[in-house]
């Protein structure tokens, strides 16, 4: 073999090792699932969120899904008519469209909550609608 043709060789070894390095399988992990009746969505907007120590959100409920990722601290959150549930920072929450949020609140009372929001809207509406009291939906 010539040196030229080894070299060739060579560069082709190599071009195919730096390929095969780039195929590396992708890390995937399940977070959240959720199924939800057919609806427009033309609007999506990403909001990152902090609430201080001890802090809760009023009674509310948001006109379109909301689908949400904790990245720091503990949520205890409760829609309502159900149990409330604790989510660790690397979980993630979904608040269906018009259904009242019993608790939202922050579970340290000496560490902040921060979390990304995800709001799947149509249009331009408010994203929050605070409640006074709990309906009789």
């Amino acid at each position: 073999m010539t040196m030229q043709r080894k070299l060739v060789h060579i560069l082709f070894l190599l071009i195919i090792s730096m390929n095969a390095n780039a195929q590396q399988a992708v890390a995937r992990k399940d977070l959240l699932a959720v199924t939800f009746d057919s609806r427009a969505v033309d609007n999506v907007q990403a909001k990152e969120i902090t609430m201080g120590a001890a802090q809760r959100a009023p009674l509310h409920r948001h006109p379109c899904p909301v689908v949400g990722y904790i990245t720091e601290g503990t949520l205890i959150y409760q829609i309502q008519g159900q149990p409330a549930q604790t989510l660790n920072k690397g979980d993630a929450f979904y608040e269906p469209a018009e259904t009242e949020i019993a608790r939202f609140d922050n579970a340290s009372a000496s560490a902040p909550l921060k979390f990304i929001v995800f709001y799947l809207s149509t249009g331009e509406q408010p994203l929050i609608e605070i409640l006074t009291k709990a309906s009789n939906k």
